[in-house]
Order: C-alpha cells, then structure tokens, then sequence
C-alpha cells in the first residue's frame, strides 16, 4: 500500500514525460543495449573464476578449466520477467532499434496487470510507473530505468519496489565500475531492512557480492536465501560459490541437494563431476559428466570435463574421442582446442598439439597458454625461429600491478634462454659440452625452483646464428634398416617404462627418448667391462656412475625442454647449503593426489609405528591410550585427533624415514620427510619432501660410489666368465644403487624415469632383459623410498621384471652415441614417425 497518490499513468508528467525522454534517448541506447545481452554478472563471474583459477588448462593442479558456466545458468536478475525473450537473441525477440515507446508502454501494462515483478503495490497507477521502469530495464535502458524509479522515490522514498529496481539497474549497468557496485548493493541492503522475508533480495544481494570477490558474504546471503525458502537454483547457485572457494565437498552437498529438488539440471550435474574431479574421484566425476550429457546432449563443456577427466586417468584415446565431440559441436571453443593441444604435447604428438594451438590463436590471439605452447612445441621440434618469435610474444604481456603472473609469463624466459643455448649447440658433439656446467648457477636454481626470473647481473644467452639452420623433418624411411630396427626396438622397450596408473598420460616421445636411453646405457657399460674409455664433456675417462645416469639425462632433457632436469649438486653452493625440496602434496585441503593413492597405507603404517616409538619414548604414560586410539586409524584424517594427545604435535607433525646403509653396516640416512598439518577434516596438509643438501648427498655419494664400484669389478669378471652366480650380484648391485640413487632424488625432474631406464639398460649389459611390466598402481620412485631397504626393493623390482636372457640380435644394434651424436640427430629421431615399426616384427621382442 502507499501513502501518496503518484500522477497517473496517463497524465503529462508520467507517460507523457516518458515518451519525450525515450524520444530522445532510444537511439543513442540502442547499439549499446544491443551489447547487453548477458548479463554483467555471468562474466564478471566468469573473470573472477579465471583470477583465481588462472587460465585453461595449465597442469598442475585440476582447477584452472572449470569456469563457471553462468552465461546459460539463469541469473536471478529479473527473474519476474518470465516474457519469451531470451536476452541471448531468439527469433521471438525484437531488435532494440525497433523498440518504440507504444510497445515499451504495452509491455509494462501486461505486466502491471499481472503483477509479475517485484514487490507490485495494490495501486495500479503505480504498478503502470513501477513495470515501465522494470520493462526499460529488460530492455538494457539502465540509465532511463534508474531516473524512473528515482522520480517515484522523491515522492515516496521507501516504496520497496522501486528501492529494489533501482538497486537491479545499478547491478546491470556493471560492476567493473565500483560506484554501480556500491549503489546497488546500499538499494538492496534497504529493501532488507523494510522485507528482512524475502529469499530473492538477498540472493540478488549474492549475486552483487560475488564477482566483487566478497564471497564469504554471498555465501551468508544465500543461506538465507535457502533457509526462507529453498530451491535448486539456491542449492545450485550456493555450490558454485563454494566451488570457487576450492570447499568441494561442501560444494558437492549442494549440488547434491540442487538435483534432488531438480533432476534434469545438467549445469548443476556438471559441477557435481568438477567437485569429484578436484578431490581426485575421477571414476565418479566421469559419471557425472556422462551423465549430464544425457540430460544435454550439446553441452560441449561436459564433453571438454569429460575429456580432461579421461586426460587425468591416462586415457588418451577416450581423451581424444571427447574433445573430438566438444569440437565437433564448436570448432571454435577455445579451451577445448587449448586442453587438447596440452593433451597431445604431453602425448609427444608435437605436430597434431601445434595445430590446436594455432587455431586456438587465430581466435584468441592473446591467449598466453596457446602462445607458450606454440612456442615450446617448435623449440621442442628443432624449429628455434618459429619457437622464440613466440615465446617473445609472452614476454611482452607484462601483468599489470598488482596482478598475478600466469606460470606461462613466469617460464617463458627460462624457455628461450635455454632455446638460445639449445639452437647454439645443435651441431657441437654431444661428448664436447655439459649442460650443468654451461648454464649459470643462479639461472639453474632460479630455474629449477620455479622462481620469478630475477637474476642479478644476468648475461644473456647470445641470439640465434643465421648459419645454423633449424632442424629438418627426417623421414624414418631416410633411416638406413638397422638404424629403423635400433628406432623401433626403443620404442619397445620405452614403452616398458610407462606407469599404469592416474594421472600418467603415455607420452610417446619419452618412450622413444628412453628406450634410445637403455639402449645407450647397455652399449656404454658393456665398453666399460671391456675395460674401454668414454668420452664425456670433453675428456675421455673411465665411466663413472653419474656418466651412466647423464646418458640417461640428455635424453629425458631433450624431449621435453620445458622441464628442468639438472643435477641439484652442481647449483650454487650457496643455494644447497639451503637444501632443494623436493615436495610431493598427496592430500592439500580436499584435493587427493590419485598417483600416489596406492602407497597411502604404507606411509599410515609406518607413520602409526614411528608414533608409537614417539609416544614410548616421550609420553609412556600415555602409551596404551595413544595405542588404542591408533588402531582405530585408517585413514589419514582419522590422525587428527590423535596430534590432540600431545602437545608438540597439535598443529602437526613430521616423520622421517630412514635408508640403511650397505657400505657401514648399522648406519642410516636420512630418506624423506612425512608432514601431516591441519584441524580438521578437509583442511589437512599430507605431504612428503626430500631435501637434498650438500652433507646428505655426500653420503649418498659414498654409497652409490662403492656399489658402482662393485658392479664394474663384477662386470669385467662376468665379461670373462659368464657364470650364473655373477648376474644375479650384479643384478642386485644395479637394483641397490639406483634404490639409493631414488631416495637421494639428485635431479630436479624426471629421476624416476632416468633411473629406470639406467636398470633396464645395466641389466641388459649383463646379459638379462626386462620382460615384465611395472605393474597397475605401483612408481618404482615410491617403490624404492617406501622399501625398508635395498634388499626389500630389490625383491619387489624382480618380482614384476621377470627377467630373461638377452636376445643376440641386441648385439647387431648399430651404437646410439655414434648414430645419434648431436642434438641435431636426436631432436631429428624424436620426431620421426615410426608407425610403420608395427608393420615389422621386432626381432628382439
């Protein structure tokens, strides 16, 4: 009801008023309402979601491709307005330029009649005035909506309705000018102080706060909202906060609860799956994405999680097959075009990935993860010019004060400092130079920390030589047949290496890589037993173990040269007195690290027992409860309560592991560190880290130093003799200095596969093959840093090489150092394609 009397809507200073203004300002609105087809919010939501999660598709952690996807979600600005019209364009709607003052007028009065907006009075002269300001709104005529309601408040300040329009048309004129922000929020915060009872107020309320960044706040609103009446658009606008405040399980509750009220509600059933995807629960997220492309077919970014899902599980094949389908639907989605470029590079399939990446470019050329990755795939491939044109383009995007670096700004100079040196190098002998030693000491430990790059007192690598050519593509058929038969078996035996669990993609590249590593590794021991020399950075020598294992590096480094694979001994002293972290998260807040899920348990035992021996010998008192507590401890959270019981260890605790000694009987180093922080459930901090610093590897050294030493006087006698009892010392000699090369973990990537290969190619130096595969769900790393010692690793290692005798024909392989003896060669055999391999039967396999 009203205390005042408004003019009516026939009268010169309504209607009349009206037509003059709209007269004179439809025109000049029109092209810009035609701009405002969505929204504000839904991309301001979209923004926010981006500053926090970054942009599409850089691995790491699972969260950077699943922005919100409000532009079809309905937002709860003009709810009341139920017309056909779709804001998104439909047939059904009319231009704006078309939109007179007769049709504004006929609008408002259907819409007065029915009382459908906000807050309708029981005067119908002034529901007329209320829906024409409500109808201009609908029209994107923002400015000419918010002088209406303002003349009617003059004469009636605390008529609801028009309080809460205007506060709307503040909302909808956009919330990147803080003003419209501010207004909007101060309207609506007062229709609640005069309707404290009405859901839709605050929700609307939400909905301001959110893209603003106060999320705590729209998250208390929308409560209310809920707890005055709950829906599934509530539920489901809740979750999404809660979403983009990494609270996942709470999220999942309410889009849990959002399609219990509302099944068929495929945005909803999408975000359930995202919850299941952050928190590691691939198989139950693929459902749910699965089972919100039954509800909506088309919905590409179900086909896009879907993929991602696939990606994380290993499958590249059911990977491919649904981004397939996000492209088939629309050629042109960027981030599915973006995810399915990363997919095949991390696939070694460099020249399909390059291709996403351009198109991806034609449409966004400012998008840094495409533009990186452009870059990197040419250095990758030997095409440097192409390769550091753009990554130049990277380094120019400068972020802006107070604006976070995305990791790619934060790379890309590291990538062409390292492409220089690369490119200068494609024609030097391998055997003349050395990485570690070329490269700067701060460059490397900058480098390899992943830390801004800011490097006082920096020389830059020189600029590309115009006489040295990028590498050509070399046809596999080019390859003289032993060379093609020395390809194909790398291939094999690369594929020997690849870990059958989540979140190991097979990368074909680094098969090849490897496998030509193992084969190296073999040819280079068995000259080595012969009593013949090496030659490594530029002196010829006896091979030492590390020589063994920098086979092994050069070619893990040169397929993929993004990542950093440096020896942590060779940086600057300074930074190694410090100690390199090798840090490993295998549970952070809600987020389960799935590649280590198998190995959980054991760390939990050994955590329990290492308790126990704590509790004994600090709390004896306290022993036998801390001991019934324990056991009923199955899961990391269930130690929550049991830090409780003491008073060191209420905010966490660490435990150590320890690595016998073969050399001194008795003695142990340090292995690595179990961290367990947090206070409840959902906020708890599982993590392990090596930390290698100059005394700890000195040990380690010592250790390896005597075992290499034994295998090569064992080797030279097995050289000579061949009897049976030699190759199983041996055999157990390699295994027992690569478990203490694992717990050492010397390089700063890529040790786990390094070292596998350094087995598999030491063995085969001694006359045995490995046949077997690394079983489903096991890392040899994890394998080797949870053994309680060299002997225990190396009965778990034997158990699934099943090991046999070398086939002759190995013998006839032409030697991969001479074939291959320069970058150049390498980069050339990494990229040839050698499908036709499996047209061939591979003599050895």
């Amino acid at each position: 009801t009203r205390r005042g009397k408004m003019a009516p809507a026939g009268a010169p200073g309504g209607v009349g008023a009206l037509r003059l203004l709209l007269a004179l300002l439809a025109l000049a609105r029109a092209l810009l309402a035609l701009t405002e087809r969505y929204p504000a919010l839904s991309l301001l939501q979209q923004e926010l979601h981006r500053q926090r999660h970054g942009p599409a598709g850089g691995c790491a952690s699972a969260g950077e491709w699943a922005e919100p996807y409000s532009a079809e979600s309905d937002s709860s600005f003009l709810h009341f307005h139920e017309s056909d019209c779709d804001i998104g364009g439909s047939s059904s709607c009319e231009s704006v330029l078309s939109l007179n003052t007769e049709k504004i007028l006929n609008q408002a009065k259907l819409l007065a009649e029915q009382k459908r907006f906000p807050f309708a009075t029981d005067d119908d002269g002034t529901n007329e005035e209320l829906a024409i300001a409500y109808v201009l709104i609908g029209n994107g005529l923002y400015d000419e909506a918010i002088r209406h309601f303002s003349t009617m408040l003059q004469e009636e300040p605390e008529l609801v309705s028009a309080i809460y329009g205007r506060g709307i048309a503040y909302g909808k004129k956009g919330l990147h000018d803080m003003k419209n922000a501010e207004l909007a929020l101060f309207e609506l915060s007062r229709v609640i102080s005069l309707e404290p009872d009405h859901p839709e107020v605050f929700e609307q309320r939400a909905e301001i706060l959110s893209p603003l960044g106060r999320i705590s706040e729209a998250l208390s609103d929308l409560t209310k909202a809920i707890q005055l009446q709950p829906s599934a658009r509530l539920y489901r606008h809740r979750g999404t906060l809660y979403f983009i405040s990494e609270d996942y399980a709470t999220a999942h509750e309410d889009f849990q609860r959002s399609l219990e009220l509302n099944k068929n509600q495929p945005i909803a059933m999408l975000y359930k799956g995202l919850t299941f995807f952050h928190r590691g629960l691939l198989k139950e997220a693929i459902e749910s994405f699965k089972e919100a492309l039954k509800q909506k077919a088309d919905f590409i970014d179900a086909y896009k999680s879907l993929g991602q899902a696939y990606r994380e599980l290993g499958n590249f094949d059911a990977a491919t097959e649904s981004f397939q389908k996000a492209l088939l639907l629309n050629q042109n989605h960027v981030q599915t075009l973006q995810l399915k470029g990363l997919m095949l590079y991390h696939h070694g399939s460099l020249d399909e990935a390059l291709k996403n990446f351009k198109r991806c470019l034609q449409l966004e050329p400012y998008n840094e993860v495409c533009q990186y990755m452009k870059g990197l795939s040419h250095v990758a491939m030997g095409q440097f010019y192409e390769g550091i044109k753009a990554q130049t383009k990277v380094m120019l995007n400068d972020p802006l004060p107070g604006q976070k670096a995305s990791p790619e700004y934060l790379k890309v100079k590291y990538l062409r400092e390292y492409s220089r040196y690369l490119h200068a190098h494609l024609d030097t002998p391998l055997t003349e130079y050395n990485i570690d030693a070329d490269l700067p000491g701060n460059f490397k430990d900058h480098w390899a920390k992943n830390l801004p790059f800011l490097i006082e007192n920096y020389e830059e690598q020189p600029g590309l030589q115009p006489h040295i050519k990028d590498v050509l593509f070399q046809n596999f058929e080019s390859y003289k047949p032993e060379v093609q038969e020395l390809v194909c078996v790398a291939d094999h035996l690369g594929s020997m290496m690849q870990y059958e669990t989540p979140g190991f993609l097979p990368n074909k590249r680094i098969h090849r890589a490897m496998g030509l590593a193992t084969l190296e590794v073999m040819q280079a021991v068995q000259r080595t037993w012969a009593n013949s020399k090496v030659r490594m950075n530029g002196k010829t020598r006896l091979m030492q173990w590390r020589d063994m294992f920098d086979i092994a590096v050069k070619w893990r480094r040169i397929a993929d040269p993004d990542q950093p694979v440096l020896w942590l001994d060779q940086m600057p002293a300074r930074s190694l007195s410090r100690g390199f972290n090798n840090h490993i998260n295998l549970i952070r807040g809600q987020v389960i690290n799935m590649r280590y899920l198998e190995y959980f348990e054991k760390i939990l035992h050994f955590i329990k027992d290492r308790i126990l021996v704590y509790h004994g010998a600090n709390n004896p008192k306290g022993l036998l409860e801390v001991r019934e507590a324990l056991e009923k401890v199955h899961k990391v959270e269930d130690l929550l309560p049991i830090m409780k019981f003491n008073s060191k260890t209420r905010d966490g605790f660490t435990v150590n592991t320890k690595v016998p000694s073969l050399k001194d009987q008795g003695k142990e180093y340090d292995g690595f560190t179990i961290t367990i922080t947090g206070d409840k459930v959902g906020n708890i901090l599982f993590s392990v880290e090596t930390q290698t610093t100059e005394e700890r590897t000195q040990l380690y050294h010592a250790e390896i130093d005597a075992l290499y030493k034994d295998l090569t006087a064992k080797g030279k006698v097995l050289i000579l003799s061949a009897e049976l009892g030699e190759v199983d010392a041996i055999c157990n000699l390699i295994l027992s200095l690569v478990y203490y090369f694992y717990n050492l973990m010397p390089l700063s990537r890529g040790s786990s596969v390094i070292a596998y290969s350094v087995i598999m190619g030491a063995l085969m130096a001694s006359g045995k093959e490995v046949s077997g595969k690394i079983p489903k769900g096991k890392l040899v790393d994890f394998e080797a840093m949870t053994a309680p010692g060299s002997e225990a690793f190396s009965k778990i290692a034997r158990s699934w090489m099943n090991l046999k005798s070398i086939s002759p024909s190995y013998k006839s392989l032409p030697s991969v150092s001479e074939t291959f003896p320069t970058l150049r060669t390498m980069i050339e055999v990494l990229n040839t394609d050698s499908s036709s391999c499996l047209k061939k039967t591979i003599v050895v396999v």
